[in-house]
Formats: structure tokens, sequence, C-alpha cells
């Protein structure tokens, strides 16, 4: 006898078949590209729309037209908000305060993510949660108790009233990146480390610290973005012109009865762009730095 042979149901018009498959999947990818490109577009329009504002005289910012293209660039502004609004100096003091803070802050983190990811010592998972509870609490809560803290402490129109605060809510998810990537190095380059004699410290300044630098990159360039133009702690603490950052470039043209809109718009210009231009040369970096530990190997 044969053997009876399965029977297989085979589409009729397989050229057809795979023509709708080929039909529906392009009609997808576009589908999705056009969604995405007017998500981008609605992202970008804020960014189009302070550019283009800050090239405006103020008489031309009243009316009912969304976006004003300037007859002639109004570079007037800028000037004025070099000159007037005192872009140098708070630029300066906005750049020395941002670097402190993410340096320090990067090295901290590093410390105690080796020390929660590598070391066994009692009370590690209590303070761990303890730290990652900063995550959940906004740095404007804590805006009272710090007034009244740094007034005892004499550190009103200070620098550091502001360094800070900003470093210790930078330490949770700048410790949280970093754990993550550690999980990812083998331990048998440590322990060959220390075997040779090696500290602790120097396992983590000459082994850890180099190899790590994709996530200290990601931590760095989050904490750039998120204190380069923090203003509402930095105007309840600094009062003096010395150490002013630079969103109070703005208040320069604020009136009680009118205002320099454009020297403001051009203002908020400078401030958005050093954030926007890191935030797109080191978007990969930053992708990569924490997806890293997403996947133990």
């Amino acid at each position: 006898m044969e053997a009876i042979k399965p029977i297989t149901a085979t589409p009729r018009h397989p050229k057809k078949l795979r023509q709708r498959l080929t039909v529906g999947a392009l009609l997808g990818r576009t589908t999705l590209h056009a969604a995405l490109w007017i998500v981008a577009l609605i992202q970008i329009f804020p960014l189009v729309w302070l550019i283009n504002y800050s090239f405006l005289k103020s008489g031309d910012f009243f009316g009912n037209s969304l976006l004003k293209w300037p007859k002639s660039l109004e570079w007037q502004n800028y000037h004025n908000a070099f000159t007037y609004g005192s872009v140098p100096r708070f630029l300066l003091n906005s750049f020395i305060i941002t670097t402190i803070t993410i340096l320090v802050a990067a090295v901290l983190s590093l410390m105690l993510s080796y020390a929660f990811s590598r070391m066994e010592w009692k009370l590690r998972g209590t303070t761990l949660s303890f730290i990652m509870l900063g995550m959940i609490v906004p740095i404007h809560a804590t805006l009272l108790p710090n007034f009244i803290l740094f007034d005892q402490l004499s550190l009103i129109d200070n620098p550091l009233s502001l360094i800070l605060p900003y470093i210790a809510f930078s330490l949770p998810i700048s410790t949280l990146i970093i754990s993550g990537f550690l999980e990812t190095i083998p331990r048998s380059i440590e322990e060959s480390a220390v075997m040779d004699g090696c500290s602790v410290f120097g396992v983590i300044f000459r082994i850890i610290l180099p190899m790590t630098k994709p996530a200290i990159a990601t931590v760095c360039i989050m904490n750039f973005i998120s204190w380069w133009n923090e203003f509402i702690m930095a105007n309840t603490f600094l009062t003096s012109e010395s150490f002013k950052t630079l969103p109070f470039s703005i208040m320069k043209f604020a009136g009680q009865y009118s205002s320099n809109y454009g020297a403001q718009f051009a203002v908020m210009t400078m401030i958005a762009l050093p954030t926007v231009i890191t935030y797109l040369l080191f978007t990969e970096q930053m992708s990569r730095g924490i997806t890293a530990g997403a996947v133990k190997g």
C-alpha cells in the first residue's frame, strides 16, 4: 500500500498573495513614516517659532498670525541681549555651575554604582532604595526646606545653593544608569586588578572609569540638559548680579508697563540652542548608554 500523503493547503494564487502582502507592508510603512514626520514637525515647531520671533521688531509681535516672517532680520535684538542683558557674564556663571554639577555628579554616581553593584555590605538595599526615592521627588518640592537650610548656613546668594541641590537630584538617575551598565562588565577584570595589588579607588578610576565612558557621557548629557536653564531655584537663591545665571537675562527686558519682546526671544533662543545642539549631537550616545544595561551579557 502506498503511504498516505498529508493534505496541505496551498494558495491558489501565490503571486497575488505576495503582492497583497507587499502592498500592505508598504502602506503600513508609509503611514508610520508620515505619522513620525508629523510628530517631528510638531516637536520642532516651538524652536522654529522661537527663532522666528527673535528676529522681529518690537512692534511686529501683535496680530493674528502665528508665524511672522520678518522682511529684514532684526539683529539688534541679539546686540541688545549681549549689551544690556549681561549675557556674557550670566553665560559664564551658568557654564561654571553646570560644569561643576555634572562633573561631581558623574564621579559620585560612579562610586555609588560600584558600591551598590560590586560590594556586599549591610543595608545596601535599603540605602539604594532611599537614593532611588529621589527620582519621584520633584526638585522644586524642596524649595522651602532648602531655603531655610541655606539661610542658616549663610549660603543664600552663593553658587553652592544651586550646585548642591543639582548634584543631589542628579544622583538617583545617574546611579541607576551606571549601575545597569556595570552589570555588563565581567567581574574577572576587577578581580585580576585586585590580585595585582590595585586598591578599590584604583579599580574604580583606572579600570571601571574607562570602561563606563558611554554611561558616564549619557549621565553628563542628561544632567546638562536638566540644569542648564533651570530658573525657579536660581531665582530663589541668587540675588546679586555676580552669580545670576543665563535665564536672568530675560528679566532685564521685562518692565512694569512694557517689555522688549525681541530681545527676550533672542535671549531665549541663546538659552535653548546649547541644549538642542547637545541633544542632536549626542542622542545616539545617550541611547546606547541608557540601553546598555538592559541585557546582561
